[in-house]
Parts: C-alpha cells; structure tokens; sequence
C-alpha cells in the first residue's frame, strides 16, 4: 500500500489542492474547500503535524464511536506526528467532509509552554473510534477558538502572532480536555461495564497462563482486547476508578502475590516467574516500593 508522507503544511495543501499557507507552521481550513480529493486506492498517509479535525454528525451519524450516551452535534478527532491514517476509495479526505481541520507544526509550539505539556493531552493517542462528541454549546466555544486563530493567521503577522496562536491552540486543547471529561462522566454506566470487562481481562490472562511466556500484561494488551487504545483505556479507568491502567495491572498482580506469599511455602523466586517477572529482584522492589516490605517481610507477617 503507497504511504504519502507529509512533513510539511504546505506539501499537504498542495497534494490535495487547497490554497498556499499564510502561514508555514500552522492552517485552518474547512473540508468542503478541497480541491483534489480522490483516492482510487487505499493509501497510508502519515502526518509528521499535530491534527484537530471537527466533523458535523448532525443526522443521526454514528461514527467516531458515538453511541446513545452522547451528544449528536459533532465530532472531533485528534492524531499527533508519525501517526499514520488510511485513505482510500471509500475515504474522499485525510480529514473527513463538513467540518473543519486545524493543523499545526511540532515547531510551532517547540520553544512554548505548551510545547512542554503537549503529552498531558492524552487524546492525541486515542483511536479516531474514540473520538471527543460535543454540543452545540461546546461546539460554539470549540469554534469560537478556531476563528480567532484563523484570523491570526490571514492577517499580517507580527511579534505578537505565534503567541496569540499558540494560547488559543492550548486553550481549544484546554477545552477537549474538559469536554473529554465530561463525555467520560456521562457515559459512566458504560464504563463501569468497561472497568468489569478489564478486570476478566486480567483473570484470563493469568489463568491462560500467558505471563509465562509474554510477562505481565502490558496496557496495550488490554486495550486491544477491549478494542481501544491504551491511553484512552487508562485514562477511563482513571476517570472511573482514580487509578490508570498501569496502576491497575499492577494491583492485581501484588494482590496475586500477597495470596501466594501468605498462602503457600513456594520459594519467592518461583513467585516472581509464575507472576510473569523476569528477574526475582524486579519483583521484590516492585512489592517492596508498593508495600514497604519486602517480600519475605510480608511473608513473615503470617
């Protein structure tokens, strides 16, 4: 399958004949404005830029994994650089038609406060399935954002542009995080369903026995068997339960361990391995750094 990369905004406005930048580090453009938009075949494209698309799901559209919990008005999707989509003959747009792309350089943001934080936005790692379903309150601040950055953007730049840019890109960001936040909150009953179906997760596993030969269960592991990435698994579990996915892999492990040490004469090292550890001194830091007593301390507590 052909991959088309795009390392800059303006080859990507080329390819799909949209109008030259004004600016080289950041564009804002709506999707009917597209002027090149077949793909006769499937192609990977990979966007080495920071992407919020916003698509209008009025009608009844049921994509980017919205269901009756959620609101109706439209969708936003997130992907960060290097993250690679597929296009092809039922995709007409690397964006998706009747909406809106914001997209943005890693360059941009480099030597800014947001620069430093853009990791705490999670949301780039979720799956387009996973996407951020909003109101028509929310749609209206999320677009009153976007409009200021545009017009920073069509007009003559000055010393003052990059930041006015930047702050209203970190404050859309700030506002899908509090969105997220509450699309989460009201999909509660759902998630509960989802905290149940983790924990099974990790039963099977180990009853499977699959830690002999693959270790302890990653998060991406659970996330593909709930059909989610992995950061969106642990930021759920967070929202739910106020521990993330890594903390919660990890407490059924120590749990697993603390029956075993209290319940059996089996040598520690043999815990270690059965639990999926390596090495027996990873283990009995973990345990030790978790519980302030090492392995054979707890043991000896019986």
């Amino acid at each position: 399958m052909e991959t088309l990369e795009f390392n800059t905004i303006s080859a990507l406005h080329q390819k799909f004949g949209l109008s030259q930048p004004e600016h080289p580090l950041v564009s804002v453009f709506e999707h009917h404005s597209y002027g090149n938009t077949e793909m006769i075949e499937p192609v990977k494209v990979q966007l080495n830029l920071y992407q919020v698309s916003f698509k209008n799901t009025k009608s009844g559209f049921k994509g980017y994994g919205r269901n009756s919990y959620d609101f109706e008005e439209g969708s936003l999707v997130f992907t960060k650089p290097d993250q690679v989509l597929i296009v092809g003959s039922h995709e007409k747009n690397v964006a998706p038609e009747g909406g809106w792309t914001l997209l943005f350089h890693p360059d941009l943001i480099r030597k800014s406060p947001l620069g430093m934080s853009i990791e705490n936005y999670t949301f780039f790692d979720y799956d387009v399935n996973e996407g951020l379903h909003v109101s028509e309150k929310e749609r209206l601040s999320i677009q009153e954002l976007v409009s200021k950055i545009q017009t920073e953007i069509n007009q003559n730049l000055d010393k003052h542009s990059q930041k006015l840019i930047v702050s209203n890109i970190e404050l859309l960001l700030d506002y899908c995080m509090r969105y997220y936040d509450r699309q989460f909150y009201t999909r509660t009953n759902l998630n509960q369903d989802f905290v149940t179906k983790f924990e099974l997760i990790l039963k099977a596993y180990y009853e499977s026995e699959m830690q002999l030969t693959s270790g302890i269960p990653s998060v991406k592991y659970c996330g593909a068997e709930m059909n989610m990435s992995a950061n969106y698994l642990s930021d759920l579990l967070k929202k739910e339960t106020g521990k993330g996915a890594k903390e919660h892999i990890l407490k059924y492990v120590l749990d697993k361990a603390k029956t075993k040490l209290l319940g059996s004469a089996e040598p520690i090292g043999r815990i270690a391995y059965n639990l999926g550890f390596e090495y027996p001194q990873h283990f009995s830091r973990l345990f030790k750094k978790k519980t302030g007593l090492s392995p054979a301390e707890y043991r000896s507590m019986s």
